[in-house]
């Protein structure tokens, strides 16, 4: 048995293995609630055979979604949807995750393939965004955002406890909060975007505050017997990567004590000016430094996609789940070409039955005739 097929227990949830598929937005959503687009999406990743399907990242309040089209957990209807969408993965035999931010600076947006930039101003697609301070991202997010006041924080923190009871409630059992890729809570911890001279700016602790107290929050209201998540930038590729991954691995330890089970390794996409070393499992490395100094589990996505190498990561003790994202959706079935490549034996066990006894069937030619 590959490393990449070994069962994962994390609380009182265990992933068939290690293969998870992390959150991917969809931009399909109306008014934040999730219609057939996701209804077939998500349970059709999961007959795929991953162990663990997050939902992409849903947004915690109206102004924290990236696009119009994101998804959301701030009403009661749209968790009546998001509910179909968990119990869909679970009945598939994968364990339901879901992914809960704020966009904080970066909202606003239009959808990827109609431009990726911020909605133009007088356009009544898009809102006012907020941020820890009123500094813009730049390039193709030019809005500057509201400087977020303490009543604006504390209502925020509040949207997330609000989601995660959502979330809970609806069926998720694994809960990831998302505090990357230049979102609101990286913005907080980001030198980048954070100029605050109040106690939630400044120095480490200043920039630690909001994250901390929203995992405190949330670790409140989520069960305990279940896994409570983050993606988290640990490192910018800006020139200062020691000091920040120094950081970033000492608020992990933060987090730890904090009740965190499991931290999702990513790059902080704060500024437009990173030099991001892109090439195969880049962030394995990285990740492997934050489970062995903040004695925390890992994953980590980015190039991780090719069978070998995400099985590799694992063996070698790097990551503990390889978020294996694009390769998805170019074949939902990843992990079934993942068990063939890596000598499986019988890799059709890690489909639904319908599918299996076929493939199985016709293993060894790989050729389907009709009966």
């Amino acid at each position: 048995m590959s490393a990449l097929f070994t069962p994962f227990t994390l609380k009182d949830v265990t992933l068939r293995n290690r293969i998870a598929v992390p959150p991917m937005c969809q931009y399909s959503a109306v008014d934040g609630v999730v219609n057939d687009w996701h209804l077939a999406h998500y349970p059709g990743l999961a007959r795929g055979g991953a162990g663990l399907v997050i939902v992409e990242a849903t947004a915690v309040s109206p102004e924290g979604r990236i696009t119009p089209g994101c998804t959301g957990l701030w009403t009661d209807a749209q968790a009546e949807g998001m509910a179909r969408i968990a119990a869909s993965i679970a009945a598939a035999g994968a364990v339901p995750g879901i992914q809960i931010g704020h966009a904080g600076r970066k909202a606003s947006a239009n959808r990827p393939w109609e431009g990726d930039d911020h909605i133009a101003e007088g356009d009544p697609r898009g809102w006012d965004t907020l941020s820890p301070s009123a500094v813009a991202f730049g390039h193709h997010l030019p809005k500057v955002p509201k400087a977020m006041t303490l009543d604006d924080i504390a209502r925020v923190r509040a949207d997330f406890v609000a989601a995660a009871v959502r979330a809970r409630d609806a069926g998720f059992k694994w809960l990831e909060l998302h505090f990357a890729h230049g979102y609101l809570g990286q913005s907080f911890f980001s030198v980048h975007a954070n100029t605050r001279t109040d106690q939630y700016g400044g120095d480490f602790a200043g920039r630690s505050r909001f994250l901390l107290e929203t995992l405190a929050a949330v670790r409140e209201v989520w069960p305990e017997n279940l896994p409570l998540t983050a993606r988290f930038g640990v490192i910018e590729y800006d020139g200062r990567d020691e000091q920040t991954l120094a950081e970033s691995i000492e608020l992990a330890r933060n987090f730890r004590a904090g009740g965190l089970d499991l931290l999702s390794v990513s790059v902080g996409f704060s500024t437009p000016d990173a030099q991001v070393p892109w090439g195969p499992a880049f962030l394995a490395p990285v990740a492997e430094r934050v489970r062995r100094e903040a004695e925390l589990p890992v994953a980590a996505a980015w190039g991780i996609d090719a069978p070998k190498i995400a099985d590799r990561t694992v063996a070698d003790g790097q990551l503990d789940l390889v978020m294996v994202g694009r390769a998805h959706l170019a074949n939902p079935h990843y992990p079934y070409r993942a068990a063939k490549e890596l000598g499986v034996e019988r890799p059709s066990w890690v489909l639904p039955a319908p599918y299996a006894h076929w493939l199985e069937r016709y293993r060894a030619t790989d050729t389907v005739t009709a009966d």
